[in-house]
């Protein structure tokens, strides 16, 4: 065992995204609408990997929707966000708005595999 880490190491470079979500019952059918416009628009960016929005179903828990993307790099998160930024300014949206209006909680961070 000399010399040997026990500390895994990770199997690839991508950063997942997830985001999640408490939002009203009355509100879930409009916020998911968006959610998807917004995936739509991550997905045409280079380094995304994959893409998910996903709506409990079953027990329930807080969250009612999450969304998980993810990316080949940190690099391409970062130009990803730049360009998603511009043109929700581009549509005239502002998420933080949006989500009050709905009465949306939210959680979000970075990950890596472990």
């Amino acid at each position: 065992m000399s010399g040997e880490s026990s500390t895994p190491t990770p199997t690839s470079t991508s950063v997942f995204r997830i985001d999640k979500f408490v939002v009203p019952s009355q509100s879930i059918s409009a916020f998911v609408e968006r959610i998807h416009h917004v995936q739509r628009m991550l997905g045409e960016q280079p380094g995304c990997l994959q893409k998910h929005v996903l709506t409990q179903t079953g027990d329930s828990s807080e969250f009612d929707v999450v969304t998980v993307v993810e990316w080949a790099s940190a690099d391409a998160v970062a130009a990803a966000r730049l360009v998603i930024e511009k043109q929700l300014a581009t549509e005239g949206f502002d998420i933080q708005a949006f989500r009050r209006k709905l009465g949306v909680r939210g959680d979000s961070g970075m990950y890596r595999e472990a």
